[in-house]
């Protein structure tokens, strides 16, 4: 027998943050779905908890709900654990083409306790040297709108050429009113690159690109992001597709629209396994007034595509010349097993299979003769950072292709 007695509805009487000596109180209220005078909200409080501990900034967040001054009145304490935000990553990497090769970044995700994000980062290689500034405000005027500005200066050494760049980018980020997951954001970016090292016998799609080279372009994009963090995900799902307008109106040299799509589902399974799935697909082409260089196209493999091939060796080649030429058209998908090694250490193995390619604009979609690896790996989050350590195995090799490759990167907090 049940006897249920109902009550008076009750409402948020105050909201007590504690335990944030950098983070700043308006950092944390802002990410909470419930505020001082409205009614309680079980769902909104989870949504809140889940929100605190997506961004990163605390190693624990406990939120404890205490009877008000009256009957229908309640206080919300929320104690929360700060951990370090600032970081200082580095990198290695090997491969046929780069040989060894090192990255450095300086980071801090929680700037002044604001919640901004800045950050500055150096690739070096034997042929490739990147550096990058990044400065990133993910509430702009105490509202839901994101703005960045990152600034870049770069210069590879390919086999066919070598690219020096200098450019940047400036976007805003803004919701769509679809549901709390889903946003938008528009980017401008200008990059002028200059193309040199270019060999007498090279193929004619490159001889072209000599020179300077200006891309002055536009990019729409929407995005759904329901993942329950960004390390080791367990849950949720990310989807997103971009539109990016080069040339025409917005000057440059280089004309083309490109488009991108992507779309990763995580299932968590038995015994706290995680199953990953993700594919990823994109198609580019060239408007009549302008020119589409090489390196705007696409060239996939590598830790972050197709493991076990080389950095951007799946490409098509020009056939009397053998050169990467890039593709108009390109599909990765990735599937990966993940499992606790050591739980209470956070040491979690990998077991992944990757397939992907790149096609001509004349050439469709197909499954017949895609690259595929499979692999396996360790992924850590030690006391110096995130450590990745993968193997990648070449099924089906063709002539000129590894048999394999191993891949490692480390980062460290501050």
């Amino acid at each position: 027998t049940y006897k249920i007695s109902k009550g008076p509805k009750v409402k948020f009487e105050r909201i007590n943050i504690a335990g944030n000596t950098v983070t700043r109180d308006k950092v944390i209220r802002r990410e909470l779905k419930v505020a001082e005078g409205d009614y309680f909200n079980g769902k909104a409080l989870r949504k809140s908890m889940w929100n605190l501990n997506r961004l990163g900034y605390f190693e624990n967040v406990d939120i404890k709900p205490r009877k008000g001054n009256r009957e229908d009145t309640m206080v919300l304490d929320i104690n929360v654990k700060e951990r370090p935000t600032g970081s200082f990553s580095f990198g290695v990497g090997y491969s046929s083409v780069d040989k060894l090769m090192g990255m450095v970044q300086i980071a801090e995700n929680n700037f002044l306790g604001r919640g901004q994000r800045i950050s500055a980062r150096a690739n070096i290689g034997s042929k490739s040297n990147e550096y990058d500034i990044r400065f990133v405000e993910p509430w702009l005027f105490d509202k839901p709108i994101s703005a960045d500005i990152d600034i870049y200066k770069w210069k590879r050494e390919y086999d066919e050429y070598t690219k020096d760049s200098i450019g940047g980018e400036l976007g805003i980020g803004f919701p769509l009113g679809i549901d709390e997951y889903t946003r938008g954001s528009i980017t401008y970016a200008f990059d002028r690159a200059n193309i040199t090292d270019v060999a007498d016998t090279a193929a004619l799609e490159i001889k072209e690109m000599i020179g300077r080279n200006v891309t002055s372009s536009m990019t729409f994009l929407i995005k759904r992001d329901t993942r329950d963090r960004f390390w080791n995900t367990t849950s949720g799902s990310v989807n997103s597709f971009s539109f990016e307008y080069a040339g025409g109106i917005l000057g440059g040299d280089v004309y083309f629209n490109k488009y991108l799509a992507r779309s990763g589902w995580f299932f968590p399974l038995w015994w706290d396994t995680v199953f990953m799935a993700q594919g990823r697909w994109g198609y580019v082409t060239r408007r009549s007034g302008g020119k589409l260089p090489v390196y705007q196209k696409f060239r996939i493999g590598g830790l972050n595509t197709v493991r076990g091939f080389n950095y951007a060796s799946i490409s098509p080649r020009e056939p009397e010349t053998g050169d990467r030429i890039g593709g108009e058209k390109m599909m990765i998908y990735n599937f990966e097993y993940r499992f606790p090694l050591l739980k209470d250490a956070g040491v979690i193995g990998v077991f992944f299979f990757d397939m992907g390619n790149v096609y001509e604009k004349d050439e469709s979609y197909s499954f017949s003769g895609i690259k595929r690896s499979v692999g396996l790996g360790i992924r850590w989050y030690s006391p110096i950072g995130p450590l990745r350590l993968e193997y990648g195995k070449v099924l089906s090799r063709k002539k000129g292709e590894p048999s394999g490759n191993w891949e490692f990167s480390i980062g460290g907090i501050f």
